[in-house]
């Protein structure tokens, strides 16, 4: 039963308003005596929610009150309860990040949709990728490049032009950003065992920076990523708004001037 429920939400206007309503159809309780979790807002307070209140081990059922709500689900004043209790659950792991900086400091966070390597002046960055000590590229020249899990493959990786990944996949997507040598690289798909190194080449002139999701490391000189399987995420979907159906629509979705 997903009889009581701790409540979180952003301070927006669409979000208090969804809250009003709630208090008067559900038992909110405390957060150790609830055995579901509803997050009020969009998918970057839900990124922040899901990694401050995992370890709680909870199921997590966001209401979007944002714009497009990706890891969220459509609110229904009528239908809520029903949706509620025969909501779908799925599992998602996120991306381990450490970084070294050039102060040799290191610093760790976890990504639940990528980790971004991003140039941190007008110098464009210049750095190195390897898998399981294999190359992937040598010298990459370019605005930085992304790490995305499946769950994030349609966030910052679709911007860039990379691939959907199927929830099931097992895979990451690596894409750069706006790659100037080699220009035609588009980037790979690995297997989410690999465990990633990138490496700033000229931390001189072309610093960069490493960023999980929100949390940012600047100047950094090596970033090592991986998938950690010893964390995960319980996502409560209404049954005909499923996060795999989410993949596939997008999957399919053709670019016109009104997407």
């Amino acid at each position: 039963m997903r009889d009581k429920v701790y409540l979180v939400f952003d301070k927006t206007k669409v979000s208090l308003k969804i809250k009003s309503i709630l208090i008067k159809k559900v038992n909110i309780t405390s957060l150790r005596k609830s055995n579901i979790i509803i997050v009020l807002g969009g998918d970057g307070f839900m990124l922040q929610t899901l990694k401050k209140l995992h370890k709680y081990k909870k199921p997590f059922y966001g209401i979007n009150s944002g714009n497009y709500g990706f890891l969220m689900n459509k609110f229904s004043n009528e239908n809520f309860i029903k949706n509620l209790n025969i909501s779908n659950s799925v599992k998602i792991y996120p991306l381990q990040m450490t970084v070294t900086n050039k102060k040799n400091q290191t610093k760790k966070s976890i990504a639940i949709n990528e980790v971004s390597i991003l140039r941190q002046s007008k110098q464009a960055s210049s750095i190195s990728i390897t898998a399981n000590n294999k190359n992937i590229i040598k010298n990459l020249i370019s605005d930085g490049v992304l790490v995305s899990t499946p769950a994030g493959s349609t966030a910052y990786n679709l911007s860039a032009h990379g691939p959907i990944l199927n929830l099931d996949s097992r895979k990451l997507a690596v894409t750069p950003i706006s790659p100037f040598r080699p220009r035609r690289w588009k980037g790979t798909i690995i297997s989410d065992k690999s465990k990633i190194l990138i490496k700033n080449l000229d931390t001189n002139k072309r610093p960069i920076s490493a960023v999980a999701d929100n949390f940012e490391v600047r100047n950094a000189k090596t970033i090592k990523i991986q998938a950690n399987k010893k964390i995960s995420f319980e996502l409560l979907y209404d049954k005909n708004n499923s996060l795999h159906k989410k993949i596939k629509i997008e999957q399919t979705r053709k670019e016109t001037s009104n997407n």
